[in-house]
């Protein structure tokens, strides 16, 4: 006789039609994108594999009676968001500054819809959702200790070892000697020649911060929020100060409650003035920033990095082209028609401003209006989401809507969202978050 379900040796019973299971190999693309940004053409490749094998995943999924890889509200909310950043690039091509390059760029960012398809199948089951969320928070840590030791020790080990196997492969390193030679700032694992250190670990430190507070307590969260600060605060940019601070509000209130949060800032402040004291670098920025409260207007460019002829420079942009833009990534093209100060040195350097600095101005300098409006109709309907969630859809998501919140705060400086950089990882967010809030639909 055959064994029942109640046997020992039986046969486990087969997964209901409509259960949602994910994909367990999904976490692995995931975090292989995110572990190799420190080299940006190999982190793109395994996005566009990643993205192909979604689609042949999904594919044959659907000639599948049993589980399935993601619940159709995430598939929406995903999508949704996907078409809220990507339709405006393809209006913005219409009457572009620089028609081929939009139209190119709308062309390369479609592969992203595959890929956060994968990414939210990855978070679709509890056991993937562990998986990814705990895989960020490791390869985060691992940043931010190999940081403190360049901090400490002057050099990376991780860069080291990335960059003698460059050398040991191509006879050349990952960075020029100039560009090693220029850097102001703690690089970490990303190297002197791709800046970004501090952005992508304060976006990022939720993951850090919620895993260490549920493992480690408040002592966990203390110790976890401390070594991360020191470091996006060495990293240099201030916008990712600013990041990070909103990271320690929201997260740190439920767990230390607003007294014991007022500490952390306080001791926060306490750090900083020892920076201030200890790194060159830390102390030219708070000097830099002083001068905002300067009347003259050079001073608050300065204490701003020239961020204010930019800015100008984009209204224009949106004065002249108000509906559709100027085109996705043809803010370069366009900044010398548009520069407030034409032929006086800028204080980036030589050259055009690459982009706005700032999402609102980006968006609309580059896709215009309709650009805004596509942008805040998917902040709109990610907000109606986590409205209509319950309780433990909100919990299992909360790291993820963090970090996508922190990462678009609009009063703030920002990487070009539409590069691809930035513009991975910010959607990379985006499907978390709804991947992770919408795993199982409301009447399962």
């Amino acid at each position: 006789m055959a064994p029942t379900a109640a046997e020992p040796g039986a046969p486990a019973p087969p997964e209901p039609r409509h259960a949602i299971v994910g994909w367990r190999w999904a976490p692995a693309w995931i975090l292989a994108y995110v572990a190799l940004l420190f080299a940006p053409g190999y982190a793109e490749g395994v996005l566009t594999l990643g993205a192909l094998t979604a689609l042949v995943k999904l594919a044959l999924a659907r000639f599948n009676t049993g589980a399935r890889l993601l619940s159709d509200p995430a598939w929406a909310l995903t999508s949704v968001l996907f078409a809220a950043y990507w339709l405006p690039e393809l209006v913005s091509a219409i009457d572009a500054v620089d028609p081929g390059r939009a139209l190119r760029e709308a062309a390369v960012d479609l592969r992203y819809l595959p890929f956060l398809w994968l990414v939210a199948a990855a978070v679709a089951s509890p056991q993937g959702r562990r998986t990814t969320f705990g895989g960020l928070a490791i390869i985060l840590s691992v940043w931010t200790v190999d940081a403190l030791i360049q901090w400490l020790a002057g050099t990376s080990p991780l860069f080291f070892g990335i960059d003698a196997l460059k050398q040991a492969i191509s006879g050349h390193g990952m960075c020029s000697a100039a560009e090693t030679a220029a850097a102001d700032r703690l690089s970490g694992v990303l190297g002197p020649c791709n800046l970004k250190l501090g952005q992508v670990i304060a976006s990022f430190s939720p993951f850090v911060l919620y895993a260490a507070g549920r493992r480690f307590g408040s002592a966990g969260w203390l110790l976890a929020a401390a070594a991360v600060g020191v470091v996006v605060v060495l990293a240099g940019s201030r916008a990712s100060w600013i990041t990070y601070g909103l990271v320690l509000l929201l997260s740190g209130w439920r767990l230390l409650g607003w007294k014991r949060l007022l500490g952390v800032f306080a001791a926060g402040v306490l750090i900083l003035g020892v920076l201030d004291r200890t790194s060159p670098q830390v102390h030219e920025r708070l000097v830099r920033t002083a001068h905002v409260v300067s009347a003259d207007v050079e001073g608050v460019d300065n204490a701003l990095s020239g961020r204010t002829r930019i800015w100008r420079a984009a209204l224009c942009m949106v004065a002249e082209h108000p509906v559709n833009g100027v085109g996705a990534r043809g803010f370069r093209e366009a900044f010398p028609a548009c520069d407030p100060q034409p032929g006086r040195l800028t204080s980036w350097g030589e050259g055009p401003a690459l982009h706005a600095h700032q999402l609102l101005l980006e968006v609309l300098s580059e896709t215009g209006a309709f650009g805004l409006l596509m942008w805040l109709a998917g902040a709109a309907l990610a907000w109606r989401a986590w409205a209509f969630a319950d309780a433990q859809a909100r919990e299992a998501a909360r790291p993820a809507m963090l970090a996508l919140l922190v990462t678009v705060f609009p009063f703030n400086t920002h990487l070009a969202f539409y590069s691809t950089f930035w513009g991975g990882l910010t959607l990379l967010l985006a499907a978390l978050y709804a991947g992770s809030l919408l795993a199982q639909p409301r009447n399962e």
